[in-house]
């Protein structure tokens, strides 16, 4: 299985509806720690006002998040008035599923945004959508994040060596 992604950006913030349509995409699946927001909760400088312009563009988004942490997910979802799906068991396919059903796509019209490849990535390409990584919002990562981030980092370094970018 591939597991690299169609577009590698710095920012959830460098996707815009210009892009998102070239690649005749009408949904986003958006991942929540470290793409929208920082280990402490800190929501990515500028998220709010790159939301609501997808949104006017007609984009469809929601958040499929891993997290079983309500709170934290529901004070995102809230402050950029997004729909959103708890405790996803990402890459497997089930909340994927979910996401699909309440935007009213198909996963060829969706494109799924996070900053891990064993959890966002292979779990768009297992459900052939469009696949985007972004840099992780900070350095913190929970326990098992931070045990898979430096292989997931030489599969990045090995991905952008084949597009001739390092």
């Amino acid at each position: 299985m591939n597991i690299y992604p169609s577009l590698y950006l710095d920012s959830v913030k460098n996707i815009n509806a210009t892009l998102l349509k070239k690649n005749n995409l009408s949904g986003l699946i958006l991942d929540v720690d470290n793409t929208l927001i920082d280990y402490d909760r800190n929501l990515l400088d500028g998220v709010e006002k790159w939301c609501e312009e997808i949104k006017r563009e007609g984009i469809k988004c929601i958040i499929l998040s891993n997290s079983n942490k309500k709170d934290k997910i529901e004070k995102v979802a809230q402050t950029l008035d997004l729909d959103y799906i708890l405790f996803a068991k990402k890459p497997l396919k089930s909340g994927f599923k979910k996401a699909l059903e309440k935007l009213e796509l198909k996963p060829e019209e969706v494109a799924v945004v996070g900053d891990q490849l064993f959890t966002d990535i292979i779990g768009a390409r297992g459900m052939k959508m469009f696949p985007i990584l972004v840099k992780p919002v900070g350095k913190k990562d929970i326990f098992i994040t931070k045990v898979k981030r430096p292989i997931e980092n030489a599969f990045i370094k090995k991905y952008l060596k084949e597009k001739g970018k390092i």
